[in-house]
């Protein structure tokens, strides 16, 4: 009974509901396809290993605690690539990229694949070829500055961003901004419902009457319609079957 009553409520209001999702939707539609610029992600690969001393040795003898090294050293590589002192050397010498410092910093993001030596820097840009550009630029004076920050040279790059691809951009999604706002306007729109049937406290149907006064409708007065009422009014004229005048009667 409870949930035959939440559907009356909503059936009720299904007009209320149906503007505010159509409404929802195309606006949000209209939003990101109109006033969101994608967004492309270009990512450069870098690994940390040091270099064998002895050119004759084979893979068997490289050291494991020299690799665990090179793997905790990542976690403060990592915070090196995103300071002013590696982004202000990569405007300086990159100023086609057409980015300060503080724009680099907002733009690059700096990640590690878990357990190996690693390291991948992206960068977000409304323009994928710049993006990449702007990820190997910083992969390029990362892998100077090191030498002069850590006094070690075991940062080298593994795969450069391609910046010949084309790839879809990473954001917006229209589809799934669609479907999101079309739940949340759908939630609105049923609670925006409720709240207005609470609000409401007019008899209108033999169930309010009902629910209101806990007795059941003897009788119910129907609505009229224009057409019966059309039909009511009374007739003073006829008109002759042989086409003469029209002849008069007092009502």
């Amino acid at each position: 009974m409870e949930l035959l009553r939440y559907w009356r409520f909503i059936k009720k209001r299904l007009w209320l509901i149906a503007l505010i999702v159509i409404v929802s939707c195309t606006a949000v539609g209209y939003y990101t396809n109109h006033f969101l610029q994608p967004q492309y992600q270009a990512t450069a690969q870098l690994i940390v290993s040091g270099q064998l001393t002895d050119p004759n040795a084979n893979a068997s003898n490289v050291d494991i605690g020299a690799i665990n090294t090179n793997i905790a050293l990542i976690k403060t590589y990592k915070a090196i690539v995103r300071t002013p002192r590696i982004m202000t050397k990569v405007a300086e010498r990159y100023p086609d990229l057409h980015a300060s410092a503080d724009e680099l910093i907002a733009r690059v993001s700096v990640g590690s694949i878990s357990d190996t030596q690693v390291m991948t820097i992206s960068a977000m840009d409304t323009n994928y070829t710049r993006a990449a550009k702007m990820a190997n630029a910083v992969s390029t004076v990362f892998q100077q500055e090191v030498k002069t920050l850590m006094k070690l040279d075991n940062v080298s790059i593994l795969n450069p961003a391609d910046t010949t691809k084309h790839p879809s951009p990473l954001s917006p999604h229209p589809t799934t901004n669609i479907m999101v706002a079309f739940i949340v306007s759908a939630l609105v729109g049923i609670a925006a419902a409720f709240v207005l049937d609470q609000l409401d406290n007019t008899v209108k149907t033999e169930e309010d009457v009902a629910e209101l006064l806990g007795v059941t409708a003897l009788a119910a007065i129907p609505k009229a319609k224009r057409h019966n009422l059309a039909d009511r009014r009374p007739k003073s004229q006829m008109t002759n079957l042989g086409g003469k005048e029209n002849v008069s009667f007092d009502a």
